[in-house]
């Protein structure tokens, strides 16, 4: 999915503007503290997330293994993009090019890791919930390192082609802050990038809502112990499920417009454009929020991280609630 191949962020305010620099200079500081703020979000929660998966044994388990890659891309998303598109915003460094370089194809790796990691979780719900007797030899640890892999992988060589197709210096400008007028192939390339991974997903939990009806309306005459496991794995696919949803309705939105910004004659307010990718980049602190509002062991494991336990005794073995 090379995005940032169809259509380049653009700086709400450049020399062609016409912008008083006063609103210029305002909107610089609110944006470097709405993105340091975002930033600081996306570092600390998936932070909380990963040492979590890490450290605590209970957690050690395939599907949370595709939610720590997860968590690894969105971390990296606060790290670096979001930090570089600020410094691209305000243009403060004579390093232009090789900036925008480095920051759309970071942009277009960690999305692209995300999709698939998402794909991949939809698949592994797919079992839990649809074959739970085939789960335990279908997705295991090594499976899911497979996955894995197969997810940065992809994404790595997505990132590599955007920045081989990067114009040489000098024609930054074409690249960085304005689109791709010739890019009429746009619509193509991001229904194979985006929206047939959506579909899959989509239609994947849909398969799964079914069964899981199923399920329910048959759960008095199982045994009480299968019944349970069965409530948790419903649990645990509906929390990632939302995962899923929310990732969707944060980059739909942009994933639209720039598939129309061509069709429409490039009549789409380049604020909207930007107002969207900014959306997009918020979903990687969701993740973190959703786990402590669904799961209580992730909120005991936060707590013990937050409150320094972690540090004082050996609790990797604890019973998380």
């Amino acid at each position: 999915m090379d995005s940032s191949d169809v259509v380049e962020d653009q700086l709400l305010f450049n020399e062609s503007a016409n912008v008083p620099d006063i609103t210029a200079v305002t909107i610089s500081y609110l944006l470097c503290i709405f993105g340091g703020s975002l930033s600081v979000l996306i570092l600390f929660g998936n932070l909380l997330v990963i040492i979590s998966i890490i450290y605590f044994k209970q957690l050690h388990t395939p599907t949370n293994y595709l939610m720590l890659s997860l968590a690894v891309a969105d971390l990296l998303v606060g790290i670096l993009v979001v930090p570089f598109s600020i410094v691209l915003f305000v243009k403060y460094w004579y390093i232009e090019d090789l900036l925008c370089k480095v920051r759309g194809s970071l942009d277009v790796l960690l999305c692209n890791s995300s999709i698939v990691n998402l794909c991949f979780i939809s698949v592994d719900r797919y079992y839990a919930v649809c074959q739970p007797l085939r789960y335990r030899i279908k997705i295991n640890v090594r499976v899911v390192g497979i996955m894995i892999l197969v997810s940065w992988t992809i994404a790595t060589l997505n990132g590599i082609i955007y920045t081989l197709k990067t114009p040489d210096k000098g024609q930054k400008n074409d690249r960085c802050f304005l689109f791709q007028k010739k890019s009429q192939s746009s619509i193509v390339i991001v229904f194979i990038g985006f929206g047939f991974p959506a579909i899959l997903m989509s239609s994947i939990y849909l398969k799964i809502l079914m069964v899981a009806q199923k399920q329910a309306r048959s759960i008095q005459s199982m045994a009480k112990s299968t019944a349970a496991v069965s409530k948790v794995e419903r649990k645990a696919t509906k929390t990632l499920a939302i995962v899923v949803g929310i990732f969707l309705m944060s980059w739909t939105p942009f994933f639209l417009a720039i598939s129309f910004h061509p069709v429409s004659n490039y009549t789409i307010p380049l604020h909207v454009l930007q107002t969207f990718k900014w959306l997009g980049w918020s979903n990687s602190m969701f993740n973190p929020f959703i786990y402590a509002f669904f799961y209580s062991w992730f909120r005991s494991a936060f707590k013990m991280i937050i409150t320094g336990k972690i540090f004082k005794d050996d609790v990797s073995n604890s019973k998380l609630s």
